[in-house]
């Protein structure tokens, strides 16, 4: 009686998704047992996240560093206005979004910087780690992660009018690495530079969460997940495959097992996607607001929440963080960020 009845919930919300061939009851069940963890939520991850939600997984894990900017609402879907007046930190208000279409499920809200020191406390105990970051330096680390605990991945990234995805089963498929041996050289396109289409980012996000709903239900050898490399320009309606069914044999990932992202003491400073600010991520001392905005008053423009605290001091912009993270806006000079840092937080 108690399976009849909790077949009758899942076909009630989840029918239409139920009808399809590919899930069914049984699969229903295998994505509200699923875990997943999505790095980053911005505008690929917010989709991802938005997808997954309504799919009925029955735990995401949300981990973003950044809050929500005026800016971010043409493209980031789980955002509104008020997110943005408030700073909220992105993965709290993804989370208060989410909870309010699906109560069911549960959103882990980790608001962090995804470094080698904590990635394995961030990633423990899902299925499928899912990328809705801006960088490489990110990806090469969730790659090294991936491939180290034989957990699969979903590399997706969007910029201007393009988009691109590669599916990640470490030792069945090959990594991210044996694509792209080294970060991109010389000029690299940003949205910040190139802007980008919210199209793009649904696209991708779309193609990205239906191949990690495959990887819940079927498993690692799902017959249908995608094995190469796809990227498609929805602009120029361009688009192309490369095959990436198979390892490389001289990958220094999968073959020679040098994890050297995982083992990177420290990152370098991050620009951060769409603004011209620098993130201070070295710093794990626990910040009073009260006394900091205390401190700061007599230097300029203070607010904050629980979540965040901004300080203005024309012609640079700090956000604050709990752990002692920041970001200043108004420069992409580290050496600029740090002194401003150290000036009013401390060295």
């Amino acid at each position: 009686m108690r399976r009849e009845a909790e077949n009758g919930q899942i076909a009630e919300r989840y029918s239409r998704q139920v009808l399809f061939r590919g899930i069914g009851i049984e699969g229903q069940r295998q994505l509200s047992a699923g875990r997943v963890a999505i790095v980053g939520c911005g505008a690929t991850g917010s989709a991802l996240a938005s997808l997954l939600a309504r799919a009925g997984v029955g735990l995401l894990r949300i981990i973003d560093r950044d809050y929500v900017e005026p800016s971010n609402l043409q493209r980031q879907s789980l955002f509104g206005e008020n997110d943005a007046a408030e700073s909220l930190p992105k993965a709290i208000a993804a989370a208060r979004k989410i909870s309010a279409f699906n109560s069911e499920i549960f959103v882990d809200s980790r608001v962090e910087d995804v470094v080698p020191g904590n990635i394995e406390a961030l990633l423990e105990g899902v299925d499928v780690i899912l990328d809705g970051t801006d960088n490489f330096e990110t990806r090469y680390l969730i790659n090294d992660f991936a491939v180290k605990s034989s957990h699969p991945w979903v590399y997706a990234a969007a910029v201007g009018s393009y988009g691109v995805t590669l599916n990640v089963v470490p030792g069945k498929t090959a990594c991210l690495s044996c694509i792209f041996p080294s970060s991109p050289a010389g000029m690299v396109e940003t949205c910040d530079t190139s802007g980008i289409l919210n199209s793009a980012v649904n696209l991708i996000a779309s193609i990205a969460a239906t191949e990690a709903i495959k990887l819940l239900v079927e498993g690692v050898d799902a017959p249908h997940l995608r094995r190469t490399l796809l990227s498609f320009d929805v602009w120029t309606n361009e688009h192309a495959e490369i095959a990436a069914a198979q390892p490389r044999s001289e990958c220094r990932t999968c073959a020679k097992r040098e994890f050297i992202h995982l083992a990177g003491e420290q990152r370098p400073h991050i620009t951060l996607c769409g603004r011209n600010s620098v993130q201070i991520h070295e710093r794990q001392r626990p910040i009073d607001f009260a006394e900091m905005k205390q401190r700061l008053a007599a230097h300029g423009t203070v607010r904050h929440n629980t979540f965040v605290l901004k300080f203005w001091r024309e012609p640079y912009e700090m956000t604050l963080f709990p752990d002692g993270r920041a970001i200043i806006k108004g420069t992409t000079d580290v050496a600029v960020a740090r002194s401003l840092y150290a000036r009013y937080v401390g060295s």
